[in-house]
């Protein structure tokens, strides 16, 4: 796949369209594709380190102590995990208001893909406080650039019934995954076999490569790219600074308090972010619903959106413990070899991308094929059928976790077999969603919903790390089957209340 993607990114003349295309779809997909494919390339890279590291030469890594890691136990490190990555996607909210409201989409895209580098930098400097520095920034980085690519992807189409749109964000998603499949192999393999910090500093390289060819590129893409949408008017930029730093100063002032008094931990920051990541997206979402701007359909549309948004935080909840809970678990109690081959354990993250770019291009065509018949599942079904799918992937978890309960390695096929299952969910559920989100966004809130789409995420990820910070065991089986259960349940409520959100939708199909 990833030569055939090499040979699509060489525009074509078609017909139709009188120009250049990429795979038929507009030429500035590809450029988005390919910032998109190495800014995932950094970004799990550092994310099929991440656990492995902080657990390394603690009690429950495998390496006795001697692994020149942070040393944590594999509470704290899923517990930091599920943070980070909450905050990677807490921050796409304010992400998608720079790009509405500040920089236009495009700009916002360059600062955050140097912010980005500079902390995957930070990330390869030996040394605790300079590691937190990388996290932090890789997560501003990030959260900046996730609203803002979709949403310029979202802008190459002709409006929200182009039919074009849910294969060009499929084909979008194919380029997340080769930068994920390949940054495990080549980031994963230097960082956990020679050096921890080499490794991190590859996936900077990496941010960089992307950043040049998104530079080159932009000539393709949509000139509303380069836009601001809604600017801020003068008044409202000096509030905005003043209570950016009024909040700026009242954090300082009390985690100055805490450490000086002798009582601070991690969860002094942990738990904050957890709470944020909970609340932030119920009052957003509430915020949007009763700007009294939006029309009756876009206020209609925002309340059936809530159930697509309900969804999807179930659904990651458990997708992304993929790189936390079952990526301890391939460290300590899974085999290292198959078939003669013995690999790290960060090689398991190239797995579900691996899946993806075998899989999408047939989700992309049976889509359209059932399309041209009439007979596509709508969303609600795709979402539903995505819900189910991942609750079936942790009941089978909860199979190895028996097997490895006294002490017995068992296969990586188990392992194998449950991104199999996680990733036919996910390709009904994560692609679909993003369209979705273009469709039902008020223009008004274009970038930001799209960041509120990624808050999904946080939630999820959110009540992960909720439970780990209160030393709730998730390498437990019981705890795994009871996440698997509210995700089939989850997924039968929105098969059986699918009439209603479909009229919510109105003319969203």
């Amino acid at each position: 796949m990833a030569s055939s993607m090499s040979k699509g990114a060489t525009a074509q003349e078609t017909p139709a369209s009188g120009g250049k295309t990429f795979f038929g779809h507009p030429r500035g997909l590809a450029t988005l594709f390919m910032i998109e494919m190495w800014e995932r390339f950094s970004f799990y890279g550092m994310r099929a380190l991440l656990v492995v590291y902080l657990i390394s030469g603690g009690p429950d890594a495998k390496d006795g102590g001697q692994g020149g890691g942070l040393g944590m136990t594999e509470g704290n490190a899923v517990a930091i995990y599920s943070v980070y990555l909450a905050m990677v996607y807490l921050l796409a909210m304010p992400g998608g208001w720079f790009g509405d409201r500040v920089w236009g989409p495009r700009k916002t895209v360059v600062v955050a893909s140097g912010i980005v580098m500079a902390g995957h930098l930070a990330l390869a400097v030996p040394g605790e406080p300079t590691f937190f520095l990388g996290l932090l920034l890789v997560a501003l980085g990030s959260g900046l650039i996730k609203a803002n690519i979709s949403t310029m992807v979202g802008q190459l189409y002709d409006g929200p019934q182009d039919p074009r749109r849910d294969g060009g964000f499929t084909i979008f998603y194919i380029g997340i995954n080769l930068g994920a499949f390949a940054a495990p192999l080549v980031i994963g393999t230097v960082g956990q076999s020679y050096n921890w910090h080499l490794g991190f500093a590859l996936a900077a390289l990496g941010m960089a490569l992307g950043l040049v060819q998104f530079l080159i590129g932009t000539r393709h893409l949509s000139p509303a790219s380069s836009t601001v949408p809604t600017p801020l008017a003068a008044e409202e930029r000096r509030s905005w600074l003043r209570k950016g730093l009024i909040w700026l100063a009242v954090a300082a002032v009390f985690y100055t308090g805490v450490v000086l008094s002798g009582s601070w931990t991690i969860n002094w920051a942990l738990v904050p972010i957890t709470l944020l990541g909970l609340i932030i997206p119920i009052g957003v979402l509430v915020r949007i619903k009763r700007d009294r701007e939006l029309s009756a359909v876009e206020q209609t549309k925002v309340s059936g959106y809530i159930w697509f948004f309900a969804a999807a935080a179930v659904f990651w909840m458990i997708f992304d413990q993929g790189g936390s809970t079952m990526s301890a678990f391939a460290e300590v109690k899974t085999a290292d070899t198959i078939f003669g081959l013995q690999f790290p354990s960060s090689w398991f993250q190239s797995v579900n991308p691996l899946l993806i770019m075998a899989m999408a291009p047939v989700f992309a065509w049976l889509w359209l094929w059932l399309a041209r018949r009439d007979r596509e599942p709508n969303t609600t079904l795709k979402f539903a059928f995505g819900l189910v799918m991942i609750g079936a992937s942790f009941f089978v978890f909860v199979l190895p976790m028996q097997m490895a309960s006294d002490g017995t390695k068992v296969s990586p096929l188990w392992l194998v077999s449950i991104y199999l299952i996680q990733t036919t969910g996910e390709l009904c559920l994560s692609p679909v969603g993003l369209s979705v989100t273009t469709k039902m966004a008020p223009a008004k809130y274009a970038s930001q919903l799209m960041g509120v789409w990624f808050l999904a995420v946080t939630a999820g990820d959110c009540v992960t790390g909720l439970l780990s910070i209160a030393g709730v065991d998730l390498s437990g089986p019981g705890v795994i089957a009871l996440e698997a259960t509210a995700a089939v349940l989850a997924g039968l409520a929105v098969f059986t209340y699918r009439k209603k959100v479909e009229a919510l939708m109105a003319d969203v199909h």
